[in-house]
């Protein structure tokens, strides 16, 4: 099969393409050919997934390309994707240890920091204007709409509730991961806090009900939205309200990609209990020290789950792309618009039999955005991606990587949790996925707890951080605190809730919403009534409210002042808090 390029698409060139006189070259930022294909240029980036590797098949001598998210123009198929296509594309991901990378990608919630509620597509929009005007990222636009930012190879998108997320850039070692989200969070405070908004790190939306939610102007989301409910119960719950960190590593063959695979998913349940963050719902414990988990059980099981068949021996590339095409669709994106395919078959699509689009071939562009609409623990593109941790603050954006790559990117690491989790059954591997979202870290495992077991891997992942050489083990601090207590986040913000926060989420002081506004609006009216009264009793005795004043003017307690020293000038002591305050 042949595809051309229309507006420097990503593509896959074939042998008919490439004759024999004609040589390809390719090096870190673009390929060059002697002669050009058609009319068209050929323009390729060299990101986490965009790589080039040249692959043997039965058909010929195939270079393959990424895909990219969906383009302006679609490349034109002229030829039909075969199995075996789909299978090589995967394959291509392959790469010598020496080019193995990290990608780190968080979501994180928006809010206005006056109600508490849900940032508007609207502050979303100014939001996204300022980051790129401040700190020049270029502007990802539908229509007339911005729907994210681009710089290098970062990027910067919106989930379906509004959710903010970064993409981070492939990067050599966690000190330029942890650098780069620092860098981020600098900028998104920098701009968001100059019109009202602040950020929540936490794995599911701990105060607000779908109805409050906004919904981006996406087309995609609009088809997952109508899909949703008819394959389960909380699959807009998905979309909406939960918020995660993963990262996204490499492998050196299909057999380096197995055995990846299957370390991933024996020990996401882990992960998910050492991040899990999210213990509330509308305002309320749920039940759950990891809602977010626990949601993706009943999304649409077509499509998530632990993926028992990666522990069968013959499993691979081929099996992968079976499985992958006998997902359902969601969509394909044809002249600037997507096409509702939900519930269709990719492989009436490769036969051009969709029913949405009959007689349209798919590329591997529509390949790849396949791929991205399955949600596994781990997924599979050209790389792979561990999906099992809750969001978090900044520290644990930063731990996530650290605690896969010490583990998966050391091979003495990789091949000790391969034997400790081969004798694990199908069973208790799934029974780890079910009851880890409940009961974390104090799950019980075989003859101990499952926190027994974190221990263990915990050390792992830290000998492989050491092996790495880069001084990086500082990244797992955060982790090795949950480990030693047995204390999840959620379970932290649990003892929170019962006890410093009264059984509230949050407290809120004067920035508690109450009918049409907040409480603040209301104490301005009293603290009027109070000084209109001191001044009738003809005393002179007003001045003794202008603390009061200053405090409503602003909205900000004398609680809230102390938190702000506490997290700043105080370098989050105590201490000075006795002189702050003495009489």
């Amino acid at each position: 099969m042949a595809l051309i390029s229309q507006m420097g698409c990503s593509a896959y060139v074939s042998s008919e393409l490439l004759q024999p006189q004609q040589q390809c070259y390719v090096d870190d930022k673009a390929l060059f050919r002697t002669k050009p294909i058609a009319s068209s240029s050929l323009l390729f980036t060299n990101n986490k997934t965009s790589q080039f590797h040249a692959v043997r098949t039965k058909r010929g001598h195939h270079l393959i390309v990424a895909a990219s998210p969906p383009t302006e123009d679609a490349v034109i198929a002229t030829q039909p994707l075969t199995r075996e296509d789909l299978v090589t594309y995967l394959a291509s991901g392959c790469k010598p240890k020496e080019q193995w990378r990290i990608g780190t990608e968080h979501e994180k919630f928006g809010f206005e920091l006056d109600t508490l509620r849900p940032m508007k597509y609207e502050q979303i929009a100014n939001l996204l204007y300022g980051l790129a005007e401040r700190f020049d990222w270029e502007k990802i636009m539908e229509g007339d709409y911005i729907i994210g930012l681009k710089q290098g190879k970062q990027s910067v998108s919106l989930e379906p509730g509004g959710q903010f997320e970064l993409s981070g850039a492939p990067l050599e070692t966690l000190h330029q991961t942890c650098a780069e989200v620092n860098s981020h969070l600098y900028q998104v405070k920098a701009v968001a806090e100059e019109i009202g908004i602040g950020f929540l790190g936490i794995g599911f939306q701990p105060k607000w009900a779908i109805k409050d939610i906004p919904i981006m102007p996406k087309g995609r989301y609009e088809i997952m939205r109508n899909y949703m409910p008819k394959v389960g119960t909380l699959g807009l719950d998905m979309m909406f309200r939960t918020c995660t960190v993963q990262v996204n590593l490499d492998f050196s063959s299909e057999a380096d990609m197995i055995r990846k695979f299957r370390a991933g998913l024996a020990l996401q349940p882990i992960a998910t209990a050492l991040f899990a963050n999210s213990p509330f719902t509308e305002g309320k414990p749920n039940g759950y020290l990891s809602m977010r988990s626990h949601i993706w059980s009943d999304t649409d099981n077509n499509r998530t789950g632990m993926l028992p068949f990666v522990f069968d021996d013959s499993f691979g590339f081929e099996q992968y792309v079976d499985y992958a095409l006998d997902v359902p669709m969601y969509f394909i994106y044809r002249k600037k618009k997507y096409i509702d395919c939900a519930g269709m078959s990719f492989r009436d699509f490769m036969e051009g039999k969709l029913p949405s689009a009959p007689g349209e071939l798919p590329t591997l562009n529509d390949w790849e955005n396949h791929l991205t609409t399955i949600f596994p623990e781990v997924r599979l593109k050209r790389y792979l991606e561990m999906r099992g941790a809750d969001g978090g603050p900044w520290r644990r954006l930063c731990a996530l990587p650290a605690f896969w790559v010490g583990i998966l990117y050391d091979e003495v690491s990789l091949q000790s949790v391969l034997d400790m989790t081969a004798d694990w059954t199908p069973e208790e591997r799934q029974m780890l996925r079910n009851k880890v979202p409940k009961t974390g870290l104090k799950t019980p495992f075989r003859d101990g707890l499952l926190r027994h077991v974190a221990e263990d891997v915990l050390k792992l992942a830290k000998d492989g951080l050491e092996r790495r050489g880069y001084k990086e083990t500082g990244f797992l601090n955060a982790l090795a605190e949950v480990v030693r207590t047995g204390v999840t986040p959620a379970e932290m913000l649990l003892e929170l809730y019962e006890g410093k926060w009264g059984r509230s989420v949050p407290k809120t002081g004067l920035k508690t919403p109450f009918r049409d506004g907040l409480l603040r609006h209301v104490a301005e009216d009293v603290l009027k009534l109070a000084k209109d009264g001191l001044e009738r009793r003809g005393y002179k005795e007003t001045g003794f409210l202008n603390a009061l004043a200053e405090v409503v003017r602003t909205g900000v307690t004398p609680a809230e002042m102390l938190l702000e020293l506490y997290e700043g000038k105080w370098g989050r002591s105590v201490d000075p808090v006795f002189e702050e305050l003495l009489y």
